[in-house]
């Protein structure tokens, strides 16, 4: 098992992703508490493991965990866009709440389906209600690539995959692809889990 050593010397575990056709990705996730066992150790996990995995989110159904959690950190795209520089965040309990403006395409990619880059329509601002890892409630607005992500990691928690906002033809034909990747036809750098043996 790969351990990575944190900024608090507590040693995080970097988790395996689920692939596409692990049911947990389908299941719309629950609420939790406070109480929530281990939640600062799980939260410090699915950092060592989105980090390890070189994504910008991660959504704990990614890691097997039917919560709604997800973490963003979008400095690696700072380059491009200086805005999302210090975009880093917890979402507990997330609620969009609204979406509103233009609805344009961006390629997305996600972790749970490796080796696979699809173009994808999103609204351009969300107005959302989440805690904090500190249990601090926010109800917040974002736009651009910041409302992107998070409508990206906000899927998972509903059970949805980006391919499912595809067009229907694209879904298509992307079908006999997505059963591929599903039985691990793919190379991906990251601890990763089927959902079904090959």
């Amino acid at each position: 098992m790969e351990i990575i050593q944190s900024e608090n010397k507590r040693q995080a575990t970097i988790l395996p992703v689920q692939i596409i056709g692990s049911p947990v990705l389908r299941k719309k996730a629950l609420d939790i508490d406070k109480n929530y066992k281990d939640l600062p150790e799980f939260i410090e996990n699915m950092w060592a493991t989105m980090y390890d995995s070189d994504g910008v989110g991660l959504a704990a159904p990614q890691v097997g965990k039917s919560i709604r959690l997800f973490v963003i950190d979008a400095e690696a795209m700072s380059e491009d866009e200086p805005e999302l520089a210090d975009f880093k965040h917890v979402f507990i309990n997330a609620k969009i709440l609204e979406t509103w403006g233009d609805t344009y395409l961006f390629n997305e990619g996600c972790l749970s389906i490796p080796e696979l880059r699809e173009d994808v329509e999103r609204k351009e601002n969300i107005k959302m209600q989440y805690y904090d890892e500190n249990w601090v409630f926010h109800e917040d607005v974002f736009g651009g690539t910041q409302a992107r992500i998070i409508q990206h990691e906000y899927d998972h928690l509903e059970g949805i995959l980006f391919t499912d906002r595809l067009s229907a033809l694209r879904k298509t034909l992307l079908k006999s692809k997505l059963f591929s990747i599903s039985k691990g036809n793919f190379t991906a750098k990251y601890k990763f889990k089927l959902g079904s043996p090959k």
